[in-house]
């Protein structure tokens, strides 16, 4: 990470008026945003922080321009890293709070945080998350609303990015907080193809997979509950059949002992006497 020394100027004043914009705008912070001054100056809202961070008060200051300390050059490193822990920590509550979760929105629908690789979900943004709220123990990974699936940053400078400086609940909370930015779910598929034709062995599976699927949406709506995905082309006709067919067959009379019963499959009932 370069010297704030390549973005401010010669005097220790400036070098400590312009911590958070330095901080910002240098390279690999890019998913980070703004943390306001009215929270960072809260204490309330650092409840717990000082035993987690080396200097504690020093770097507090210098993350809120109150920085006078007259050190040597690696005691001011040390009290800048600390510092750059210090915003990551604070970060990870502040974007949970309203105005937050505005600024990641805004973020997020420029796509400041990359595209989801994957082809079907067709460039759609993804969000910042971590994978443990505990400190140096997983990267950020980025989150994908349509595919629900979680990839690495593109870049090394992100990859680098500690994932408790964003958290496990953020990209959920922001959903819950503004729900018509959950995109609908999807279930199209690459079926692969030899000159047009399906290959026999993956088109067993996805058959399997869309049988389990449509099996688990009728247990689902059985409960009543919403499964979210879209109906394959085909399935909502077969599932009313079905249906139909499971009607007819408790509707059906009750018979004899001596009767004999044949369902000859399209929702006929034969009665031999």
């Amino acid at each position: 990470m370069a010297g704030m020394d390549d973005f401010v100027s010669d005097s220790d004043s400036d070098y400590t008026s312009y911590w958070r914009d330095w901080f910002i705008s240098s390279r690999g912070n890019e998913y980070y945003c703004e943390i306001d001054e009215d929270y960072l100056t809260d204490r309330f809202n650092l409840t717990g922080l000082n035993t987690e961070v080396q200097y504690y008060q020093y770097a507090l200051d210098l993350i809120t321009d109150v920085f006078d300390l007259d050190c040597d050059d690696e005691m001011r490193e040390t009290i800048e890293k600390s510092a750059r822990h210090l915003y990551g920590l604070i970060h990870a509550r502040y974007i949970v709070t309203t105005r937050g979760l505005a600024k990641m929105l805004e973020k997020y629908k420029k796509f400041d945080f990359g595209k989801c690789p994957r082809v079907m979900c067709h460039s759609h943004p993804l969000l910042p998350m971590g994978l443990s709220d505990v400190p140096h123990q997983k990267a950020v990974k980025l989150y994908c609303a349509r595919c629900e699936d979680i990839y690495n940053p593109k870049s090394t400078r992100h990859s680098a990015i500690d994932g408790a400086y964003f958290g496990t609940s953020f990209h959920n909370i922001l959903f819950q907080v503004y729900p018509a930015l959950v995109p609908q779910k999807t279930t199209e598929r690459y079926i692969p193809r030899v000159y047009g034709f399906k290959v026999h062995a993956a088109a067993a599976l996805v058959r399997w997979q869309h049988k389990d699927r449509a099996e688990m949406r009728r247990r689902l709506r059985k409960m009543e509950v919403e499964s979210g995905f879209d109906k394959l082309d085909g399935e909502e006709d077969e599932e009313d059949e079905e249906e139909d067919d499971d009607e007819e067959l408790e509707d059906a009379p009750e018979q004899n002992p001596a009767a004999v019963v044949q369902y000859r499959g399209a929702g006929e009932v034969a009665t031999l006497q």
